[in-house]
Parts: C-alpha cells; structure tokens; sequence
C-alpha cells in the first residue's frame, strides 16, 4: 500500500510541476508549447503535439515536440481535420493504440512525416467544448502506452485546459487594451499631425503668396514650413512605431515571423525557409523593426527578383540579433535599387540602434542583412 501511495504522489508531484509550467506563461503559443514539452517528459515519449481546431477544417495552432523544424519544413502545411485527429475531435474521447497505423481511423502520413508507433491522445476539454487535443507517440521504455499513463495524462489535460483557457482570457484582455490604446493614438495622431500639416499648409500658402512682393519674408516662411515638416514627420514616426503588431504579442518575434515566411511559402512558387537559433529577450522596438525589415525584404525578393528560393534566417551572434535575407534571383545594380524600400528599411533599422547592408550582384541574387544589439 505504502508503495502504491509513494508513485501516486510522485505522478500528482509531476502533474503539478508541470500544470506551474504553463501557467507561468500567458501567451496562448507559449501555453501550448510547454504542456506539449511538459507531456512529453511525463510520459517518456519520443514525439508529442498538440492541435487546437480552427472552424475551417484544419489546426489555427499546432505545436510539437521531437520534430526538428528542417523536418517541419519538409513536411509541409499544418494537418487538417482528417483521419485520427479528425476521429478525436468529433468524438472527444481518449485513443490509446499498439500500433497507430493498424488503426481503421488511421488514413495516411506526409512523405516527410517521421513513423510513429504506439499512440496516445487525450482531448483537452473545457466542458463540452474540446480546446485541443494532445497526442504523444513511441514511448521510449519498452511496451507502449498503458493505462497508467492514459489516467495520467487525463489528469494532465484537465489542468492544462484550465491553464490555456486562463491564458486565452489574458491574451483577449491584452487585446482588448491594445485597441483601446491604438485609438488612443489614432486621437494622438488627429490631434498633434494633423493639426501640424494644417499650420503647414497655411504657411505654404503664405510664403507662396510673399514670394514676389517680399522674398526675405517669403525665405522664413518657407524655412518654417521645413520645420513644421520635420515635426510632423517624427511625431507621426513615433506614433507609427507605437503601433506594435498583435501576432508579436501573442508569439513573439521568431513564431510571427515563421508563420509569415509559411504562408509566403504556400502562396508563392518560390521555395521560403525560415531558421531560427535560441534568441535572448528582446525589446519591443527592436522586434517590430526587424520584423518589418524582413517582411519588406521577402515583398522584394519575392516581388522583383524571380529567384527559387528565398532564406530568413535569425540569429544571436556576439550580442546581436542578425536578421539575413538571402535569394538566389537576378540581383540588381545599386542605382537600380529606388523602389526597393531600402531607405525605410535602413531607417528603421537605425532607429532601434541598429545596421542594414545590403549585397546584391546582377544574376547572384540579393543578400539583406540587419544586425542590432539586444
């Protein structure tokens, strides 16, 4: 009896670890993330995922563990609602097989898809509604899945569907507060900008209407009409910068743009990869400009340069976060390079501090590269 009590308290021990994981995180992606890593160490498996549905058919969230992200991008687009995963989320019930690919539910892998074995999946509920459904695969301890680990991770999802419903209630306050403060801004904006391209428009006027009669009048106009600009100019810049993308709250920068660079790879001919290395925190200003940086080098090697494959690759190098985006496309000469939105870009990476060089050569394609410190 002391026995049996002993590795219940050890298996309630891990649970709660585990369930003080996830809600130490608020994002809905980190949510995910840690009660996949969280199971997967729990139970031993070698592969663990999780999916929440979206109304179309197919997962607005997939996250595993034990898939490298060169696997991910050779297997290609999030599953959709079809065969186990399908079967799971009509019928809300626990599956536990020997063997998944024996199953009749079972329908077919993608070629890149790694062989999985022995199958757990446990629905994450929240009442009636199913949130998600968490699945591991190929325990590592011979045997397979027991019923031991299927009451264990029950237990498991039920915690977790308290922890990732407390964090979709974060996430949707957290968006409510951003509108409210984007419609602050937007007033902030009425208020200050335009209020200066006003004053800026009269005193065009009037410097146009003192040119004949009185030049050296007509000088200091003009010269206040280059101030006025000016300030017009960094008042809305600031404004601008406020206005923080949602997807980089809810994912941060690495996921953001991950799922950017893979819904330009589905609508595109060109082949778009994505490589991440571990980041360090990094501030707000900083991610919004080299997101930016990198969506409009991706619109202009998959707009101009006719290349097959585009690469963003982020990475931490001596203190810096380093954002390369390289084609292999037509390349272009420097002074060709008006349109390109290089001088933006360049803008916005010297406004956070940082560097943007770009390298391109007529038939070796285009290479933008920004560095900032963090």
């Amino acid at each position: 009896m002391g026995a049996v009590t002993s590795d219940r308290d050890e298996i309630l021990q891990a649970v709660s670890s585990a369930v003080l994981a996830v809600t130490r995180h608020l994002s809905v992606r980190e949510v995910l993330q840690v009660i996949v890593r969280s199971a997967q160490r729990l139970l031993d498996a070698r592969y663990a995922a999780l999916g929440v549905p979206d109304e179309d058919g197919s997962f607005a969230e997939f996250v595993a563990e034990g898939i490298t992200d060169k696997q991910w991008d050779a297997i290609g687009p999030l599953p959709r609602q079809h065969g186990m995963l399908g079967a799971m989320l009509r019928d809300g019930d626990p599956v536990r097989l020997p063997d998944l690919r024996t199953d009749p539910r079972f329908e077919w892998w993608p070629k890149a898809h790694p062989v999985m074995k022995d199958f757990l999946g446990v629905p994450i509920r929240d009442g009636e509604e199913v949130l998600g459904i968490i699945f591991l695969a190929n325990k590592r301890t011979p045997g397979g899945f027991a019923q031991a680990d299927q009451e264990l991770l029950t237990l498991f999802a039920a915690h977790a569907a308290i922890a990732l419903t407390n964090a979709r209630l974060y996430e949707s306050g957290r968006e409510l507060a951003m509108l409210e403060e984007r419609n602050r801004m937007a007033r902030e904006l009425h208020d200050a900008v335009t209020q200066k391209l006003f004053s800026l428009r009269l005193t065009a006027q009037a410097a146009s209407a003192m040119l004949d009669k009185a030049p050296d009048k007509a000088a200091l106009e003009l010269d206040r009409v280059q101030r006025l600009a000016g300030e017009a100019l960094s008042e809305l810049r600031a404004v601008i910068v406020e206005l923080r993308p949602a997807e980089l709250d809810r994912h941060g920068l690495a996921e953001t743009l991950r799922k950017h660079v893979r819904l330009l790879d589905r609508l595109h001919p060109s082949e778009v990869t994505f490589v991440c290395e571990e980041l360090p925190p990094v501030g707000a200003a900083v991610e919004v400009a080299v997101l930016r940086v990198a969506q409009e080098a991706l619109h202009n090697a998959l707009r101009h340069s006719e290349g097959a494959t585009v690469s963003v690759c982020l990475a931490y190098e001596d203190g810096r976060l380093a954002l390369t985006v390289r084609d292999d496309g037509t390349g272009f000469e420097q002074e060709e390079s008006r349109g390109l939105g290089l001088v933006s870009m360049r803008d916005r990476a010297e406004s956070v501090g940082g560097v943007m060089t770009v390298e391109s050569v007529p038939g070796s394609g285009t290479t933008v590269r920004m560095e900032v410190g963090v």
